[in-house]
């Protein structure tokens, strides 16, 4: 088949060339002649193997691009599955991160929640702690001022028993220091 395309154009090119005279193509000697030696070097070159040689490589060469083709059609395909795989893990990444952000808020919001009921009860106690220190100062208060005054009292009415006269003073005297005390 290669040869007979191969020769079908050696023999249509002199035809071409000399179609425009009026001469046929075979009858002009330089013509005929350069046919002639056209067609004994193709013959020559066949004999020798040229033309297998030259078609041996042109389809040594198809094969080979053919084989370039076959490896970049897989290098496709397997770096469409692995775009396909990187997408899908992009997306289950995102997923993920979405999940982790919204249990972080909800964690957050407990932890403010706990937080303020933390810090209610820990207020309250330490109200409640205050009140009973004032409770605890103001009956110690009153514990002292009873003290300050039976103190008084006793020291009034030894006084009065003993009988020194000062009794008037000594009860003023009592009296402006329970209020001194008290105040």
């Amino acid at each position: 088949m290669k040869y007979s395309v191969l020769s079908l154009a050696f023999l249509i090119t002199p035809a071409a060339f000399a179609a425009d005279e009026k001469v046929a193509w075979y009858a002009d000697p330089t013509t005929a002649t350069a046919m002639l030696a056209l067609i004994v070097f193709l013959g020559i070159v066949a004999y020798v193997g040229g033309f297998k040689f030259v078609f041996s490589k042109l389809d040594e060469r198809a094969e080979n691009i053919q084989t370039q083709i076959d490896e970049a059609k897989a290098l496709r395909e397997e770096a469409s599955k692995l775009m396909a795989d990187a997408e899908r893990r992009a997306k289950e990444a995102d997923q993920a991160a979405e999940e982790i952000v919204k249990r972080a808020k909800i964690d957050a919001d407990n932890m403010m929640k706990q937080a303020k009921a933390d810090l209610e009860v820990k207020v309250a106690r330490r109200e409640a702690q205050a009140e009973q220190r004032i409770a605890r100062a103001e009956a110690d208060a009153a514990n002292a001022v009873r003290k300050a005054a039976a103190d008084a009292a006793t020291k009034a009415a030894k006084e009065i028993l003993s009988g020194t006269g000062q009794t008037d003073d000594l009860f003023d005297k009592a009296l402006s220091e329970i209020d001194g005390r008290l105040n």
